[in-house]
């Protein structure tokens, strides 16, 4: 595609039991990502983000040719956003609809797409895809420094001058890995007072 920007160090998972699907898929989004992954079983999908570095999941939402309502791709979906560091999530089916797409957001899948699809649709609502769910993440992150800052503070409120200073001197023993002669380096004190310090807990 010309002009495509290949989004570096970007690692997708294509889930799909049509290998036929997969393969297309692969050849078409390899263009815009510098990692793709196809996986045609979906019992695979812990191992898969287990390391936590994918950036998003095209997911099929059947994979059971007998049903086709769905329901294995919303499994599979919660799964997904229940791992560690999870990625975005883009639903892919031949039978979707309305409520099913709708279900499907509701559940934390950021976008939805039908086959056929449209390949610049297929690659926008992607991108889209990850640029969302990074904002939530940075968002989430965020929330949890402010409420780890306000503890802090209410903590510290409560201490004495001591306390806050030995609170210090642990906090640095602990980013030193217990290492005194670091640790001392850190504080501006030399290894025997930081020691003198440390045996006055």
């Amino acid at each position: 595609m010309p002009g495509c920007i290949v989004l570096i160090d970007m690692k997708l998972v294509i889930i799909d039991d049509n290998a036929a699907v997969r393969t297309t898929l692969r050849l078409l989004l390899a263009e815009d990502f510098d990692q793709v992954l196809t996986v045609g079983d979906p019992k695979l999908i812990p191992a898969v983000l287990r390391d936590g570095d994918v950036d998003a999941v095209l997911l099929d939402m059947n994979f059971d040719r007998h049903s086709l309502d769905g329901a294995e791709g919303i499994f599979w979906l919660s799964r997904i956003k229940e791992s560690a560091n999870p990625p975005a999530v883009v639903m892919i089916t031949a039978f979707g609809d309305v409520p099913l797409a709708v279900e499907a957001m509701k559940l934390g899948a950021e976008d939805f797409v039908t086959k056929p699809w449209d390949n610049d649709d297929l690659k926008l609502k992607l991108r889209k895809a990850i640029d969302k769910n990074r904002r939530q993440k940075a968002e989430t992150r965020s929330i949890e420094i402010a409420r780890e800052l306000e503890a802090n503070e209410k903590l510290h409120k409560d201490m004495t001058l001591d306390e806050v200073k030995m609170s210090h001197v642990e906090k640095i023993m602990d980013e030193c890995g217990g290492n005194l002669s670091a640790a001392a380096t850190r504080l501006g004190i030399t290894r025997q007072t930081l020691y003198n310090i440390l045996k006055k807990k």
